[in-house]
């Protein structure tokens, strides 16, 4: 197999991962014509097929299975050369990917990346917005540099190291303003609305309502896909919900709802940066972390001027 070429492992890559010929045609910015003549070289220089094509998508053969870490251990290992020779240089430059998930992304990036940009001229930033497993499992493949997520993830592999943190608020209708801010117990007895299954933050408030969501009828609860989407529910009279305090200033601007802090010790998160404990760049990433941290404390200067009631609990 001397005539590999790194193009063919790269097209590889994208399609095993997408399991579509346009899909991983459209990500590597070539037409699907030239995607599958690149695959069908690297599959005769093989001597073996590495994808079952079907009608509507593709799959690894038996063999595309073994193949496909490989490829990724040696694509990793390629761009780590290059973060290598940038880790050389006095200042950050040149693409960096950053995975945040979804309950941070809208609040923290646009201070952070305005940040970012000033302090770094020759950055290129491309963000990746997502559910944890799934940045997790993109920094271990080698197609993210960093993320920001909610700690622990407690994965062997990944470097972590804590940012910020932030409790979460109770956001009722407006007309229970007045009213005392109920306990975990009296959440638990309400219509309680939750991001859907795969977001940490419904794992968090779950966990803070002391609810075991196997044990608990599906109908007390009520799935959204945002944030966003769950304050306008509340205003909309369907039930209550919490939210992390960094999210109050942008999600309840245009929603007649009430906020309020709940008693000590306060429900909250810790959210952090991970990256892999080989990425040259760790010592550039540390540097990152701490515009991160001035960004938040921008955004924790907006949030002190909103009102945040804590009432005594019920």
């Amino acid at each position: 197999m001397k005539n590999l070429t790194f193009k063919q492992l790269r097209y590889f890559e994208a399609l095993a991962r997408h399991g579509h010929f346009r899909r991983a045609a459209e990500a590597c910015g070539i037409s699907q014509p030239a995607l599958s003549m690149q695959i069908k070289e690297l599959e005769e220089e093989v001597g073996i097929e590495l994808f079952e094509r079907g009608a509507r998508q593709v799959r690894l053969t038996r063999f595309g299975e073994e193949f496909t870490p490989r490829i990724r251990d040696i694509l990793r290992s390629v761009d780590e050369l290059g973060d290598l020779a940038r880790a050389s240089r006095d200042t950050l430059v040149g693409r960096l990917r950053i995975g945040v998930i979804p309950t941070v992304a809208p609040y923290l990036l646009p201070a952070f990346l305005g940040n970012l940009s000033r302090l770094y001229k020759g950055i290129d930033i491309h963000v990746r917005e997502t559910q944890t497993p799934r940045l997790i499992q993109e920094l271990e493949d080698g197609r993210l540099d960093t993320a920001i997520v909610a700690l622990p993830v407690s994965e062997p592999a990944l470097t972590e190291i804590t940012l910020f943190t932030e409790s979460f608020v109770l956001v009722r209708p407006g007309e229970d303003a007045g009213k005392p801010v109920p306990g975990p117990e009296a959440l638990r007895e309400m219509r309680l609305l939750l991001l859907e299954e795969g977001h940490c933050f419904r794992d968090q408030a779950l966990s803070f309502c002391n609810v075991d969501m196997g044990a608990a009828p599906s109908r007390d609860f009520l799935d959204a896909s945002s944030l966003s989407t769950l304050v306008q529910m509340v205003d909309a009279g369907i039930g209550i919900t919490l939210i992390p305090e960094m999210a109050v200033a942008v999600e309840t601007r245009s929603a007649s709802v009430s906020v309020a802090r709940f008693r000590e010790p306060q429900p909250s998160r810790t959210i952090g940066m991970v990256w892999r404990k080989t990425n040259p760049l760790a010592r550039q990433l540390v540097q990152i972390s701490e515009v991160v941290r001035r960004s938040t404390a921008e955004q924790h200067d907006l949030q002190d001027a909103l009102p945040l009631r804590a009432d005594p609990l019920e």
